[in-house]
């Protein structure tokens, strides 16, 4: 079923944001409601973008550094990253087209 969105953790998260492609992370948890509608749209995406757009997920449970390190407070929170900087960030619960809008803006700028 194509390609899946990747499992970001604390150890790995630098290394898979210092991509020459743009990253999108979403942070979640399996607790958190709103993160359970995101997450389906996120796998979509990773598909959808696959070789253009690195697709990632980070558990905040799991990986507290990550979290903190972004002061992430609400879930889900998306981030989208660019040469290791974040250049976008969408909290909270978007249609698809929000997002893939954001990622159209990274993956066309050169």
């Amino acid at each position: 079923m194509g390609h899946k969105a990747i499992e970001i953790t604390d150890s790995n998260f630098d290394e898979i944001i210092n991509s020459d492609k743009p990253v999108l992370v979403d942070f979640w948890a399996e607790w958190c409601g709103p993160c359970r509608m995101v997450g389906p749209v996120v796998e979509e995406l990773a598909g959808e973008y696959e070789g253009k757009v690195v697709v990632g997920k980070v558990d905040v449970d799991s990986n507290p550094q990550t979290s903190a390190k972004f002061g992430i407070r609400s879930i889900p929170t998306l981030l989208v990253f660019k040469n290791g900087q974040i250049v976008d960030k969408q909290v909270g619960a978007v249609p698809k087209h929000v997002l893939a809008q954001k990622l159209d803006a990274q993956v066309t700028v050169a």
